[in-house]
């Protein structure tokens, strides 16, 4: 551990050699890289990188899908939840699987029938090409198109014509509708709205967005892409973190104070404190976030598994139990503290 890595003295015990373990590539492969600074082309961690093919969960990830890249269905591959074609690329990019015909195959599958096309996004001018969990923009929830696109990001499509065009349709509907969302909202008669814009603010939905934006470097981002991480930053900070009281239609969800892995559709407060700090949002308006979820981790230094989504075609822990993938998440978010007031 080199000196400067004070962040681990907050942490009770030594959790770092235990995410080291060789029986869990991803977590081995993520912690060499995003916790201990490895460059992504060491031998270690390209070894531990390629071992995540092996991994059990991958595995049985891998061996539902049908020849044509798809799971369950060929169609927008949003239902059922956890079990169609979008979650698994969602998944596998949190794996930190590395590229291959499985998932090219699959993002091919994503990019030809998940894509809304034609004309433009309502009230913006900017060409259609949002993801969508329908057939028609009812479906282009920003939880959605933020979680493929940081996915694609790391499967190396980030370039691609077809994904800046979704980013910047994505960055549309943020600047049209301020993050609302048609799923946190009700009508008179007690039913979703039909538009995006007559729902409520979604925290998530801006937390998936904003993930998705920060993989684009700073010097390469668009001014419009910039304006609504600010937007969303802001909105984020506007409400306590450690109640998560932002704008519902019912109650505030315990998902919030639920540490998970793999995260789908819904987000926890681990995920909310590293996208504001990946943003620069400073450290000491994170504080009381930040201690508790200190007061989490057990006296090993390790986090347990809170939350897992249902109906995956894998498991990734039992609920309670301390949980390598979410102890790693945890780390992650004090390390960025420090990265922030160096």
């Amino acid at each position: 551990m080199r000196a400067k890595e004070t962040w681990l003295e907050q942490v009770r015990g030594a959790p770092v050699p235990w995410l080291l373990e060789p029986e869990n590539p991803s977590v081995r492969y993520r912690t060499l890289v995003e916790l201990l600074d490895c460059p992504p082309d060491d031998a270690e961690a390209l070894a531990a990188q390629r071992a995540i093919l092996t991994m059990r969960p991958v595995q049985r990830i891998l061996d539902a899908q049908w020849p044509a890249g798809y799971w369950m269905h060929p169609d927008v591959g949003y239902s059922p939840k956890h079990k169609a074609t979008v979650w698994q690329i969602i998944f596998l990019a949190q794996l930190r699987l590395p590229r291959c015909q499985p998932v090219e195959r699959a993002v091919e599958a994503v990019l030809a029938h998940s894509r809304l096309s034609g004309g433009t996004v309502p009230g913006t001018g900017v060409p259609e090409a949002r993801f969508s969990a329908a057939k028609d923009a009812s479906g282009a929830f920003l939880c959605l198109n933020g979680n493929l696109l940081r996915a694609l990001s790391w499967f190396g499509y980030g370039d691609d014509p077809r994904v800046q065009a979704t980013r910047a349709a994505m960055v549309a509907q943020m600047h049209r509708d301020e993050f609302r969302c048609r799923s946190n909202g009700r009508t008179p008669s007690g039913r979703r709205p039909t538009r995006m814009a007559d729902g409520l603010p979604c925290a998530w939905g801006t937390i998936k967005a904003l993930g998705a934006l920060l993989t684009v470097p700073p010097e390469r981002r668009l001014p419009a892409e910039q304006v609504a991480i600010e937007k969303g930053v802001h909105f984020l900070l506007s409400h306590d973190l450690t109640q998560a009281d932002y704008p519902t239609a019912g109650q505030v969800s315990p998902l919030w104070f639920r540490f998970g892995f793999p995260l789908g559709y819904s987000s926890d407060l681990l995920e909310l404190l590293e996208v504001l700090l990946t943003a620069g949002a400073p450290a000491d308006r994170l504080q009381a976030a930040l201690e508790l979820v200190l007061s989490k981790q057990d006296g090993q230094g390790r986090w347990a598994l809170e939350h897992t989504p249902h109906n995956m075609w894998a498991s990734f822990g039992r609920l309670g139990q301390p949980n390598k993938w979410v102890t790693l998440r945890a780390l992650r978010v004090l390390k960025k503290v420090e990265g922030q007031s160096e």
